[in-house]
């Protein structure tokens, strides 16, 4: 079974962290946890919605996990971005071939620790100013090898189905995209 770790921040966006979690419940196939950056399992999103994490970072171990997830909404990605352990487990990822996905303002944690330069992202227009060195495309979500990049809180299940379908394939992502009503 693959293992996804999803890093909640205080200030997260609601949506950006619950729609990656509901996809890989839906999946039935992958084992997804909510990471709290600090030492509280209570985190509060943007929009006031409280979570009680699954785990602590600094009670966890994260590296045998299959890929990471960084919703943004603000305050909670410059939470992520200035977390020295969250930076650390993002380039464990990256350097041992394991999937890295941020969404809206979450791609700034890689600009913040020097990490992924040269890759193709997408992010919220707020923060493409902070993603100097990256090649921004401006696309609902955008894939660059291990790096799974969305734009902002309208395009999570966008962005979910994306990592979904590098976890697992694509039929696994339409059969959830039939129960949810995304097919056209």
């Amino acid at each position: 079974m693959k293992k996804v770790y999803v890093l909640l921040a205080e200030g997260f966006e609601t949506v950006e962290a619950l729609a990656p979690v509901d996809v890989c419940k839906r999946s039935k196939i992958i084992d997804v946890k909510t990471v709290s950056i600090t030492e509280n399992e209570y985190v509060t999103s943007s929009h006031g919605v409280t979570v009680k994490a699954d785990l602590t970072l600094n009670a966890a171990q994260l590296e045998d996990g299959d890929l990471l997830v960084l919703p943004g909404g603000f305050p909670g990605y410059t939470h992520l971005a200035g977390s020295l352990e969250t930076g650390r487990i993002v380039k464990y990822y990256l350097e041992h071939n394991k999937y890295v996905a941020a969404i809206c303002g979450a791609p700034v944690v890689l600009a913040a620790n020097g990490l992924a330069k040269g890759c193709r992202i997408t992010c919220h227009h707020s923060v493409i100013d902070k993603m100097e060195g990256y090649l921004y495309t401006g696309e609902k979500v955008t894939t660059d090898g291990r790096l799974i990049t969305g734009i902002g809180a309208g395009r999570s299940f966008d962005f979910a189905l994306a990592f979904l379908e590098a976890l697992t394939d694509k039929e696994t992502v339409e059969r959830l995209k039939k129960g949810l009503e995304l097919t056209e």
